[in-house]
């Protein structure tokens, strides 16, 4: 029996439609009316929708920016194609809900968002529909461009290019001599109504409209909206994550970022930079405040003394209480030494360390290695040498027996071609070569040198008064030449030079390190590997032993999506961890642990041996599509090795990949379209969600038992049914796509 889910009771209970306050419904219109027949063809560009805001803006505040700019279908249209990167938006649409008149509903406030609502009612859990959703886009954008240009530089997080990774690269290359940090902790708990009202105020102060914050606080209350400090869900890609959260906790911490920035300009004030340029050898060490905030995670590092970071903590801690109204965990936010202590941050670990340790001396091994290498390319280079020397000598013999045996055979060497200039044009360029590297070599010229002037007899008095002057005069003149083109004495004073740079280059870059590691401290991130093993352990990679052992759960899936969700995981861990220190362990755990691990399942499928898996699928862990071409999913151990942090990006953490499995159901059920966002395939397969938390039935509040700092999706969703099209659901396993891309209204019930 197929049982769609229902609209929670309570949303109905309240009789609310999405109604706002009769002065709102006064506000003027007419000007902003549109034709109710006018079609949009194409979203705006963001240009066209900073132009459609910008004119909203008056002395210092935006003005109705739900009724000029959320409303108008194009940019509902473009809140769409966010959603949607599928081809022929506008039909695809259409066939769905008419923006037009969707637009008109919410100018004049008759948008109902209960309707829109998706509840579960053994959890409280409420997920908007795909109507919703647009809505919910489209005041993200405008938002967004309100405000994006006026956050901090140090607010990191549901904005463009300021990702985790970004937050990552500040804190390696622009944080100096961090002596003590501290990270802000919340107590775990969800925004309440003086909280939202508080925010309400904070938008207020840059956006006048009401209609906008009547519309945020009824998400608040219907549940669609929701803040939890403390949490671990935010950014994420879960499904109860809403699409506003990000930029609305950005807006709400905006007053703490201005005062954090407020004492850093101080702090600089205070410290400035005495006699600058005149004595290179002083050292400029600043007191200086640094700061990192990703929507709730806040980092406050001090290169100055315990006591001036002990005040800065009571400062942002009494704004925190004081001015936003929140509950800070003043046990777990405690001051570090930066030095002897790692500090978490962005699920990864801090600690600053001396330059040696981030970019180590070679090691007497490794020197050993290049000396050995460079001996090998030496070895080679000589036999290369004379390889060609040997072939130089038997080509031109060719050539002088051949020209010979003309001569003998006629009276002069007669041929159609004229081939003399080029046997010249050889012979020249194999003596110029043969000179060159003569030249070059430093034994050959010296012992030519000795050859041509041992014996020098004529050198003697009584011997040269006996010769002819000519003779005399030749010799002389030849010993000039030697000495000139064949002594060694200058090319050898030029290697010796050469050695003594080098050794002298080699003493400097030796007293360099040595200083900045006596005065200069960096920032290591690391992942954390107790953490990475303690998830790999707690999902079935590996066994107690820590070897890889096959997940059973993964059984029931075809062979191409086992690959495809082991290849999910391990590109979200590479590209997570990819800017750690020690990201070599999180390569071995892809290239060993999940590689194998995922073997071991195809070869549990198909009741075949380890060997046999390999031998099909290969390491590569290659597999066949519908047209019997080869495609490779999982990271190659060749790609693997070439990783870094070259090129950052901003990847969601792993957690949705890892804690989400969907497994296709042996029944067949009537066919649905595609649950992604305007999807319109009806090839459907339907999947049940399997979540990893009550699979194993831990309580992912135990932090003894479950992973610190690893998130979960709702468990609401466990067991629902979800129809997917080949496409998506490949998306899925691979990690591209999670289930916030999803229409809420398409999870469905199946006992």
């Amino acid at each position: 029996m197929v049982l769609h889910p229902r609209v929670h009771p309570s949303l109905y209970n309240r009789r609310i439609s999405f109604l706002f306050s009769p002065s709102s419904r006064n506000l003027s219109t007419a000007s902003l009316s549109l034709n109710s027949n006018q079609t949009v063809t194409e979203p705006l560009a963001k240009s066209e929708l900073e132009s459609i805001v910008l004119k909203q803006y008056s002395h210092g505040k935006f003005y109705n920016l739900l009724q000029n700019a959320v409303a108008l279908p194009s940019v509902l249209l473009t809140a769409c194609q966010n959603l949607s990167s599928s081809a022929e938006l506008t039909d695809r649409v259409s066939r769905r809900f008419s923006v037009d008149e969707m637009g008109r509903e919410i100018r004049e406030g008759r948008f109902d968002i209960p309707s829109c609502c998706v509840g579960f009612e053994s959890e409280s859990l409420v997920l908007p529909n795909l109507k919703l959703k647009v809505l919910i886009e489209a005041v993200r954008m405008i938002l967004e461009i309100v405000y994006d240009d006026r956050f901090a530089t140090f607010s990191y997080g549901g904005r463009v290019g300021m990702g985790r990774h970004t937050a990552i690269r500040y804190l390696k290359n622009s944080v100096e001599n961090p002596r003590w940090w501290f990270r802000v902790s919340f107590v775990r708990e969800v925004f309440s109504d003086r909280n939202v009202d508080r925010l309400c105020v904070f938008v207020e102060e840059k956006i006048n409209d009401c209609l906008l914050v009547e519309m945020i606080k009824k998400l608040f209350e219907f549940g669609i909206l929701r803040i939890e400090l403390g949490g671990c869900d935010k950014g994420r890609g879960f499904p109860q994550e809403c699409g506003l959260n990000s930029i609305l906790i950005n807006v709400y911490f905006d007053g703490l970022d201005k005062e954090i920035q407020d004492l850093r300009l101080k702090m600089k004030l205070k410290n400035p930079r005495v006699g600058a340029g005149e004595e290179d050898n002083v050292f400029y060490k600043p007191v200086n405040v640094y700061a990192v905030r990703y929507l709730d995670e806040i980092l406050l590092i001090t290169s100055g003394s315990k006591m001036l970071t002990m005040e800065l903590k009571k400062r942002v801690i009494d704004v925190l209480e004081e001015r936003l109204d929140l509950r800070v965990d003043r046990v777990n936010t405690s001051i570090h030494s930066a030095v002897s202590e790692k500090i978490s941050f962005l699920g990864m670990y801090l600690q600053a360390v001396p330059p040696s340790v981030l970019r180590p001396p070679m090691s007497e091994k490794a020197v050993r290695a290049m000396k050995k290498y460079e001996r090998q390319k030496e070895v080679r280079r000589v036999e290369i040498r004379n390889a060609k020397e040997r072939n130089r000598k038997t080509l031109g013999l060719k050539i002088f027996r051949h020209v010979l045996k003309k001569l003998k055979q006629s009276n002069g060497f007669k041929c159609e071609y004229e081939i003399e200039n080029e046997v010249r044009d050889i012979f020249r360029s194999w003596g110029e070569e043969v000179m060159q590297e003569f030249m070059g070599s430093l034994d050959e010229r010296w012992k030519w040198h000795w050859l041509l002037t041992r014996g020098d007899f004529l050198s003697l008095r009584h011997i040269r008064e006996k010769l002819p002057q000519d003779l005399v005069d030749a010799y002389d003149e030849f010993q000039e030449q030697v000495d000139k083109h064949l002594s060694p004495t200058q090319a050898r004073k030029e290697l010796e030079d050469e050695e003594r740079r080098v050794e002298e280059e080699e003493e400097q870059r030796y007293a360099e390190r040595t200083v900045q590691d006596l005065t200069k401290l960096c920032m290591k991130v690391s992942a954390p590997e107790e953490l990475v093993r303690k998830a790999v352990k707690l999902v079935g990679f590996t066994n107690n032993m820590g070897r890889p052992r096959p997940i059973s759960h993964l059984l029931a899936l075809e062979d191409s999506d086992i690959i495809k969700w082991y290849a999910g995981v391990g590109r979200k861990w590479l590209d997570f961890f990819c800017c750690c220190h020690n990201f070599k362990m999180v390569k071995i755990i892809v290239s060993y642990h999940l590689r194998f691990s995922c073997i071991l399942t195809l070869a549990e499928k198909h009741r075949s041996t380890k060997r046999e898996a390999i031998r099909h699928y290969t390491k590569d862990l290659k597999v066949s599509d519908h047209y019997g071409s080869e495609e490779v999913y999982f990271p190659l151990e060749r790609e693997v090795k070439m990783m870094g942090d070259k090129n950052l990006s901003d990847p969601r953490p792993v957690d949705g990949t890892l804690s989400l499995l969907l497994i296709r159901l042996a029944s067949d059920e009537p066919l649905h379209s595609c649950a992604a966002s305007f999807c319109e395939r009806s090839d459907t397969t339907m999947y049940r969600v399997h979540l990893l938390q009550n699979r194993l039935q831990i309580n992912p509040l135990d932090e003894e038992k479950w992973v610190r700092g690893m998130g979960t999706i709702h468990s609401a969703l466990n067991r629902k049914c979800l129809p997917l099209c080949s496409a998506h659901i490949s998306d899925v396993y691979l990690g591209n796509m999670t289930l916030q891309d999803v229409d809420g209204s398409s999870f469905i019930d199946l006992r």
